[in-house]
């Protein structure tokens, strides 16, 4: 059974700001680090409004889409801007996810990569921040939840940041565990350990800056591998940041290509055992164009590796 890479030239077309970190760029040298790679190619399909409302109100859902500008940009926070093509970026990103999934769930991939942008884990239920517009990997496990019928469906995310948004939408759900790994102190300020969620189901793993590999691996193999054990998910979707690389300029975390290698290949493992190996990850943030690449390619890699 194949990897699927989901994908969509929408994400070409979210134009930020020039020097905007969250920028085209990231897409134009990923997508050409996987080209030679034996993958099942598919197009992301945009995202319905019946599907963001598995996370996000109404009334959030007609914001974002009156906020997009037809010139020009328009500024919805410090760090989120949307020019003309940004909303249908979005709902491909958001579909790329949905699409993810059911591929997954239904055989046609053992597992997927989204390699779209705009990332979606900072997008609270009602609030877009941080590059983030709708929570992608937050909808997606809705759609597992409430449409493939299963039963439990775990997230792990780590990307340098917080991924408060999809804490925000998964907090109240009992049949999701969320797990963040993240630098602290950090924007966006939040991921204590104590943040545990309305059913002890959030598992936050703070980490201190200027931790490497050796301390991310600690973690791992001391709280997050367990507590997915114990949950056994049927489905582990990844929030696939790779902003923790060294050569990252937005945080200070020192992991390396072989750190994100290892941790997509101990993840695949426990998705093997519990999940049938079922795997969804979806891209979110790296800011160093090499550092990028070459993360998602090994991630990638690891992927392939697991659905063979």
């Amino acid at each position: 059974m194949s990897t699927a890479l989901i994908s969509h030239d929408s994400s070409l077309s979210h134009i930020t700001p020039d020097g905007h970190p969250e920028r085209v760029a990231r897409l134009e040298h990923l997508l050409p680090a996987l080209k030679d790679k034996d993958l099942l190619r598919v197009e992301a399909p945009e995202a319905l409004d019946d599907d963001l409302r598995l996370c996000h109100p109404q009334g959030y859902i007609d914001m974002i889409r009156a906020a997009g500008p037809s010139s020009g940009f328009s500024q919805l926070d410090a760090d989120t801007w949307m020019s003309p093509g940004s909303l249908q970026a979005a709902l491909h990103a958001a579909g790329g996810a949905l699409k993810a999934v059911d591929m997954v769930l239904t055989g046609e991939a053992r597992n997927a990569f989204v390699a779209m942008r705009p990332p979606g884990h900072h997008a609270e239920t009602q609030t877009p921040m941080g590059f983030c517009f709708f929570g992608n990997v937050a909808i997606a496990a809705k759609h597992a939840l409430e449409r493939h019928g299963l039963a439990r469906v775990a997230v792990v995310d780590f990307d340098v940041h917080h991924g408060n948004g999809t804490q925000d939408l998964l907090r109240s759900e009992p049949r999701t565990l969320f797990v963040s790994s993240h630098q602290m102190p950090l924007w966006p300020g939040s991921g204590a350990a104590s943040e545990t969620g309305d059913h002890n189901n959030v598992l936050n793993i703070p980490l201190a800056p200027g931790t490497g590999g050796s301390g991310f691996r600690q973690a791992y193999e001391g709280a997050v591998f367990p507590a997915l054990e114990a949950f056994e998910p049927e489905l582990l979707i990844i929030s696939a940041g790779f902003d923790a690389h060294a050569d990252d300029p937005l945080a200070n975390l020192n992991f390396l290509e072989e750190d994100f290698a290892w941790v997509t290949r101990k993840l695949c493992e426990i998705a093997k055992s519990h999940a049938d190996g079922r795997v969804v990850s979806c891209l979110e943030g790296g800011y160093d164009l090499r550092a990028l690449s070459a993360s998602a390619a090994v991630h990638v890699d690891e992927l392939i590796a697991a659905a063979g």
